[in-house]
């Protein structure tokens, strides 16, 4: 039998023993340890303090033996640095401020370097990998850039997705600047990942 964690091998279609289980939202609600975590501090905090985002990411590992674990963090981390803060809600899913609604706001977006920004996410993710059992690895995340454009273009979420229809159609070549913009910061936060 393979000593390579059975996730792994089932990634690389390679014969296993049963299918491994993992759940894309591990860390949540649902868990009372969790929620005692969370009553303490805001999601953001949560999310950038890489001891929290540690124990909330091993919670799911500890209570059902799970074939892998998920770093918790948010997709739309990278909004924040490029100056447009996302707030989260009681009844509501986040709120975009600065969200684009013309061409120009796309070029107002800041540059910023993901490493110092987003080190937090490295930081959590380096705590983590200690922490979990040789046989269960860690799976990192990053928001597509297509998603963060839609909340970037809609101020939060939607079920439609109309502005961003209508951005795209009338705004094709801002739209191309704002994906390849989002592209290449979701390439440094992925490896940023890779490399914590």
């Amino acid at each position: 039998m393979s000593t390579e964690p059975l996730f792994l091998r089932a990634c690389f279609g390679q014969p296993t023993e049963r299918t491994p289980i993992w759940l894309m939202r591990q860390a949540g609600r649902y868990m009372a340890e969790y929620r005692a975590v969370r009553k303490g501090v805001d999601f953001w905090t949560l999310c950038q303090t890489p001891e929290l985002a540690c124990e909330v990411t091993l919670q799911p590992i500890e209570a059902f033996g799970l074939d892998a674990s998920i770093v918790f963090s948010d997709l739309l981390t990278p909004l924040p640095p490029m100056g447009c803060p996302v707030h989260f809600g009681k009844g509501h899913g986040p709120v975009v401020e600065n969200h684009v609604e013309k061409a120009s706001d796309v070029d107002r977006l800041r540059d910023f370097d993901v490493r110092e920004a987003l080190g937090y996410v490295g930081d959590a993710i380096e705590l983590i990998v200690k922490a979990l059992p040789a046989h269960v690895p860690l799976i990192g995340f990053a928001g597509a850039p297509f998603t963060l454009a839609s909340y970037l273009i809609e101020g939060g979420s939607s079920r439609q997705f109309m502005k961003t229809k209508v951005f795209l159609h009338q705004e094709p070549e801002a739209a191309d600047r704002l994906f390849t913009r989002l592209a290449d910061v979701v390439i440094e936060l992925l490896n940023l990942q890779i490399d914590a």
